[in-house]
């Protein structure tokens, strides 16, 4: 294999934004090789960057070109329905009415370029009496569900930093983005697209929603996936640490019992979802003997699907992230992707497929 590969290369794109999930989005394609003009306030481009850096969103533009533009004169207004023109697609996070108030909606971009993909990456959505209201990551999630559901034992929900509707929200329109662009330059046709985290955040419920349609899930800490089963969780050790035990199959989580010296036997069936907070806090006084590097010396790596818990400090050292050089020195957006070796392009030909 050779280099490494820049597959949105050929992607040209107009960043609208400020912060949130239209600069996440416009980062995840920079990361893989898009080029990207970010236009930014004429009379002060970096004042909102310098003011919220650290707080919100993805490097606020850090890693692509930003265009100083009046947007409220004629001539910023030409400049970047000119840009518009020769784009692929505009990314668009002011709240709803702004592009339109400046001639610089969907309806005059794409008189421009009928080819347009016109991607709005926003908050609450288009529509609906909460769209025009300002708000940020927690409030976006906290309507889909998926909130509430980040709580355990009658506590306070856990807030996620901004990984679900920030960050998920970013890479949602991305994925919106890239496809309708393929479908752009398949059909000729433009795609106006409406990406809402709130959406993102119930579209990430997904499976949660469906167990629940299934009476397969009850009140938050008290199911399967948050942190209600004992082989499902996270257990604190000897110096105040944590590991993470993911040991869902019954051979692993048999496993898990003998490597912590209980006999299975001893204990209800994986399933007894009544006996599920006793066994837990029978698992905990065990992890709770020994510090969490003991407790990763015995057993990550193993199938017990045992690993330490690491702070920000830590992490960057983990094997599986030295490996793979994901800090360099932060986190890389996109995989890392290497040009395969040549094959025989139409594979289908010889397929022995029923016809």
């Amino acid at each position: 294999m050779s280099g490494a590969l820049r597959p949105l290369a050929d992607l040209r794109v107009v960043e609208l934004s400020v912060a949130g999930s239209a600069a996440t989005c416009a980062s995840f394609l920079v990361a893989l090789g898009a080029q990207l003009v970010r236009i930014g306030r004429a009379d002060a481009p970096s004042s909102v960057d310098a003011a919220m850096s650290g707080l919100t969103s993805v490097d606020f533009g850090a890693d692509r070109e930003t265009m100083p533009v009046d947007l409220k004169s004629a001539a910023g207004k030409e400049t970047v329905l000119r840009l518009a023109e020769c784009a692929d697609a505009v990314i668009e996070g002011f709240r709803p009415g702004v592009a339109e108030r400046l001639g610089l909606g969907p309806g005059e971009c794409l008189a421009r370029n009928p080819r347009l993909v016109y991607c709005r990456a926003t908050g609450w959505g288009q529509q609906g009496e909460q769209a025009g209201v300002a708000g940020h990551d927690t409030n976006f999630v906290a309507i889909s569900g998926a909130l509430r559901a980040l709580a355990r034992d009658g506590s306070a929900p856990i807030v996620p930093l901004n990984l679900i509707g920030e960050m998920a929200g970013g890479l949602h329109a991305a994925l919106a983005l890239v496809s309708s662009v393929h479908h752009s330059r398949r059909t000729g046709a433009g795609v106006v697209i409406d990406a809402a985290q709130s959406e993102t955040a119930a579209a990430l419920m997904h499976s949660v929603y469906a167990m629940h349609a299934a009476g397969d899930w009850g009140v938050p800490g008290r199911n399967h996936l948050d942190g209600g089963a004992p082989f499902f969780n996270v257990y604190e050790t000897s110096d105040g640490e944590y590991v993470a035990v993911t040991a869902i199959e019954p051979h692993r989580y048999e496993l898990l019992l003998r490597s912590l010296g209980l006999d299975p036997e001893d204990l209800p069936a994986q399933l007894d979802r009544d006996s599920w907070p006793r066994a837990t806090k029978l698992l905990g006084d065990v992890f709770r003997t020994k510090s969490r590097s003991e407790w990763c010396d015995l057993l990550e790596g193993s199938d017990v699907c045992l690993t330490p818990v690491l702070s920000i400090d830590e992490a960057p050292s983990h094997p599986v992230n030295q490996a793979r050089g994901v800090f360099d020195p932060l986190p890389r957006l996109a995989p890392p992707m290497w040009s395969a070796e040549p094959g025989n392009e139409r594979w289908w030909a010889e397929c022995p497929v029923p016809r």
